[in-house]
């Protein structure tokens, strides 16, 4: 391995004036803020520029295919319908709610490019959940697959602001209900965008994150937040090259992706989808992840990249049939969300020897990316996160909101231009999370001498279940609501695959019994499948607590027989 060039001199070099990657500071909202000068203003101008990779393959889907032509062509269609049959204008929200199909992009783009807000919603949401942000978000449409229609069905009385379902992929389930093919049939004459005149700091999208209240909380994303992660991540990838004495190469042939993170998560849609269609790369979906299917799709499609949480790639290492085909394709194993193992860059390497692997760190409330360790780094620092774009700074922060050193562990902040604007109708909120300009991100970790980033612990009380959110107290609320229930505590139990599985410790009304199953029965009823405890133990006394009457996590473990590591 070649000894790496400092990141400080090639920062300095890379945005030089006049560069691609030139930086300038501008004041946003008050705030005087680092930016991308070169930055696309806004999701459609990036959108637009896909015309000229007209006659590419732009989404795969099983037996179907769609090509960036044929997309322009769909979303013109609905954006014309968004506005002339719908009378959505720009700020109006539009809510997503369905699992990756080929429609979704349609929707989003269709709906950023006019000027409105998408509101991408987590598929795996039960009826309530769904309702909640709908109504918080104050959507006028929803767009929904055939699950999630069949869900919202009977919620028009209880959304006031919600307008029409439209649903995809399935026929109307109620008389109020509206097909979506037609939408796109009624305006096929449509050859250009209808014309909206956006700027960079207008909101773009509104993503749902679990709250430490147990009620989502929706993060505002400007088009610049969004547009700034593009550049930021093309320039990480540069960085890299470079650093270790590598000219950056822009391929001659086009690129695929497998995408099989769920496009309502920030990484899936505005790291993944939003990168690969800049790059003109082909994206292939999958109904859902299964990693013998993604080894026959690399091999099929001659893809070039794939990832999501570590447990994926980890599953394609450990499969039976991984060696039957061929994936020599590969060129980039990304993944995120979790800890990875710190073998697992190792073992990429071996398994795609063309490749290089990256682990990455971001949250909703930074647009998806904020910071990537990849190729020699990650192989010299399989632990790190990696260092960030320029425009990006970070720094660890004391329990009294000094700065502290390099190596110190404390609080991680962000601030860039990446940086949610806020959240949806909830400033209290707001004002706790971001102080001038800077994330306050909940998550512990620390900055070695040269910059690099580690997280040693994720955001108080939530657990990490194959890269989704849980937060504890949604999941013993739900468990509160039992008239058994005295006292609950939710806590992580290890699993190899998805890093960690929800287990809870509750304390049973005197002469009641309950069994396990009952009490999953009902939490079933609150909140979304993967939220369940998969064990429920039950206590004779009160759960252990501290001075301050808080639950003592630690001794719930011990009184579980799990093991802390």
């Amino acid at each position: 391995m070649s000894t790496p060039v400092p990141v400080t001199i090639l920062d300095k070099k890379m945005t030089a004036i006049d560069s691609p990657f030139e930086m300038d500071e501008i004041e946003i909202d008050g705030l005087i803020t680092r930016i991308w000068k070169n930055a696309p203003p806004s999701l459609r101008t990036i959108f637009e520029d896909t015309q000229k990779f007209a006659d590419r393959d732009y989404l795969v889907y099983e037996d179907e295919r769609v090509t960036y032509g044929q997309h322009y062509q769909q979303v013109v269609a609905l954006a014309h319908s968004l506005i002339n049959d719908f009378n959505i204008k720009k700020g109006d929200r539009v809510a997503l709610a369905m699992r990756n199909y080929p429609e979704w992009p349609v929707v989003f783009w269709a709906t950023v490019s006019i000027g409105a807000v998408i509101v991408p919603l987590n598929a795996w949401w039960t009826t309530r959940e769904l309702e909640f942000s709908i109504d918080n978000s104050g959507a006028r449409l929803v767009f929904a697959d055939d699950r999630r229609a069949q869900l919202l069905s009977e919620t028009d009385d209880r959304i006031p602001s919600l307008e029409h379902l439209i649903v995809v992929r399935s026929e109307p389930v109620t008389n109020n209900t509206i097909h979506f093919e037609p939408l796109l049939n009624a305006y096929v004459d449509q050859q250009h965008l209808p014309d909206v005149d956006i700027a960079p700091d207008d909101d773009a999208s509104i993503y749902y994150t679990s709250g430490t209240t147990g009620q989502p909380k929706g993060a505002i994303n400007s088009h610049r937040n969004i547009c700034s992660n593009q550049v930021s991540g093309v320039y990480l990838r540069a960085r890299t090259e470079f650093r270790y004495g590598r000219e950056p190469v822009m391929p001659t042939e086009q690129m695929g992706q497998l995408i099989s993170a769920p496009l309502f998560h920030v990484t899936g849609s505005l790291a993944m989808l939003c990168g690969s269609t800049i790059a003109g790369s082909k994206i292939v979906f999958m109904y859902k992840w299964d990693a013998d299917a993604a080894i026959r799709l690399i091999e099929k499609e001659k893809l070039n990249s794939f990832g999501g949480v570590p447990s994926m790639p980890l599953q394609v290492l450990e499969s039976a049939i991984l060696a039957e085909h061929d994936t020599s394709s590969i060129r980039a194993v990304l993944f995120g969300g979790a800890p990875p193992a710190p073998e697992l860059a190792e073992r990429i390497r071996v398994a795609f020897p063309n490749s290089s692997s990256s682990n990455g760190y971001g949250l909703t409330e930074t647009s998806a990316l904020t910071s990537v360790c990849g190729a020699e780094d990650f192989l010299a620092r399989p632990e790190s996160a990696g260092m960030a774009a320029p425009v990006c700074e970070i720094k660890i922060m004391n329990d009294d909101e000094s700065e502290l050193p390099s190596n110190e562990v404390g609080e991680i902040w962000i601030k860039g231009p990446q940086v949610i604007k806020g959240y949806w109708n909830n400033p209290e909120a707001t004002a706790k999370t971001i102080t001038n300009g800077w994330l306050h991100t909940g998550d512990l970790g620390y900055l070695d001498d040269e910059g690099f980033l580690f997280v040693v612990d994720r955001a108080k009380d939530m657990l990490l279940r194959g890269g989704e959110n849980i937060y504890c107290i949604e999941v013993e609320s739900a468990l509160y609501d039992h008239p058994a229930v005295i006292d609950a505590a939710v806590v992580g139990i290890p699993h190899p695959v998805l890093g960690e599985e929800v287990g809870a410790l509750v304390q049973i009304r005197p002469g009641i019994m309950v069994t396990e199953k009952a009490l999953q029965d009902h939490v079933a009823t609150q909140i979304a499948a993967y939220k369940i405890p998969i064990r429920i133990d039950q206590h004779p006394e009160p759960l252990p607590r501290n001075a301050n009457g808080k639950i003592v996590k630690p001794a719930v473990k011990k009184l579980m027989g799990i093991v802390i590591s």
